[in-house]
């Protein structure tokens, strides 16, 4: 049975950060900039029942094994996203979290919401008071001219879907990929960007909890997590930082050589 929490996906306030933060470098001919921290947190606010199985993580950068008739065939996975459009061909692909990195939902009423998002739980409608991380309208403007990103967010559609809608006004998410595009395991929902259908070389994850992306740690970009503080200025900090990334023709290359992934 489904209750509000179970809707969305999102660390706690509260929850102490799994690790220090890490300091991110000037990409080379960067110009010098002020060395900012990343806030991490170690997991979700879970809402499937415990003792429910567990299913093992999937590696799908090669094909699955499958016995048939006695034999074992290939079989090719079918990949979460649809193939590169022409106008993003050669582009980057940016994978971008919703819940704390760049909006914070509550179902407690606050005055100053940005959305009222209307949600049905158990014939129920609940109301969601969604709050946009400041600068997040002009970081999802850029971000969209200067890469193919997909919003992958480990909360249920009926809610991110209508957030997307109202957030995304430029329309920067090629692709919305929602909870049944994660994988469940050890208690949190992965995003297993071997499954998407792109080069790793050219996939980066922007994500505010390092459970997320722990199948692909080297392909992240840590955020720390945001709630309501008016004052933060991450997103509009890193604009700067995605425009000379979006140069680069393999993203190891540079996160490992900054320190940027985790």
């Amino acid at each position: 049975m489904d209750g509000p929490s179970s809707v969305i996906t999102q660390v706690s306030r509260d929850e102490e950060p799994s690790k220090a933060a890490a300091e991110r470098g000037p990409l080379p001919s960067a110009s010098t900039q002020k060395p900012r921290s990343r806030g991490f947190f170690s997991s979700f606010f879970c809402c499937l029942c415990r003792d429910q199985p567990e299913p093992q993580p999937v590696n799908n950068n090669a094909p699955l094994l499958v016995e048939e008739n006695g034999t074992v065939s290939k079989v090719q996975v079918k990949p979460l996203l649809p193939p590169v459009k022409s106008k993003d061909s050669g582009k980057i692909c940016v994978v971008i979290d919703l819940d704390e990195t760049l909006v914070h939902s509550s179902f407690k009423p606050v005055n100053n919401a940005d959305f009222i998002i209307p949600v049905e739980i158990d014939g129920t409608v609940h109301q969601v008071y969604v709050l946009k991380r400041p600068h997040v309208d002009e970081f999802l403007k850029r971000m969209g001219e200067l890469f193919e990103c997909v919003l992958f967010t480990a909360s249920l559609a009926k809610y991110a879907d209508p957030v997307s809608d109202l957030l995304d006004k430029w329309g920067a998410f090629r692709c919305r990929l929602f909870r049944e595009s994660c994988i469940f395991h050890r208690g949190n929902y992965v995003k297993d960007l071997s499954r998407l259908g792109r080069d790793l070389t050219k996939v980066i994850i922007l994500d505010n909890s390092p459970a997320s992306y722990v199948f692909h740690p080297d392909n992240a970009v840590p955020v720390a997590s945001w709630f309501d503080d008016m004052s933060d200025t991450e997103l509009l900090d890193l604009i700067p930082f995605f425009e000379r990334l979006s140069k680069v023709d393999n993203i190891y290359t540079v996160l490992k050589q900054q320190g940027t992934a985790s």
